[in-house]
């Protein structure tokens, strides 16, 4: 990763998918994440496939601590979710080292629109450069099953 502003010196932020500790993610988003609570295994990995994904490491034990997930076209847009940090690794400022990594990872693409929904983060976010939508009556979500 080329930003890693904010991050603590012993952790490390890698988009290589071939790291990612799958069993911890889906454990994480299916069990505590109020977005993905009972969301199985097979879609986890189907969604994990189809994304630009990042973790964080403890560079000490090299054990993931945090992950995020983009949903991208690699050109015009994106839509960051699954942010997540062990309970056991927050306060520490991984979260937001994270998006500031996403952010720097996806600039170069060109890539000018990042969407994401929050329940109880906008504070964390907004000091990333999120907004709250201008125009919210200009976006329709359609919701399947």
């Amino acid at each position: 990763m080329t930003d890693t502003q904010g991050l603590p010196e012993s952790y490390e932020i890698s988009a290589d998918s071939g790291r990612l500790d799958v069993d911890r993610i889906h454990r994480w988003l299916s069990t505590d994440a109020y977005w993905a609570l009972g969301r199985s295994r097979e879609t986890q990995e189907r969604a994990i496939a189809g994304s630009l994904n990042f973790g964080v490491y403890d560079g000490t034990s090299g054990e993931q601590v945090a992950y995020a997930r983009v949903v991208t076209d690699a050109a015009t847009f994106a839509w960051l979710c699954d942010v997540y940090v062990d309970p056991a690794a927050r306060g520490k400022g991984l979260g937001s080292a994270l998006v500031t990594a996403v952010r720097a990872h996806l600039e170069p693409l060109g890539v000018r629109r990042v969407l994401l929904a929050t329940h109880d983060a906008h504070a964390v976010y907004e000091k990333r450069g999120f907004k709250a939508l201008e125009r919210p009556d200009q976006w329709m979500a359609l919701i399947l099953g």
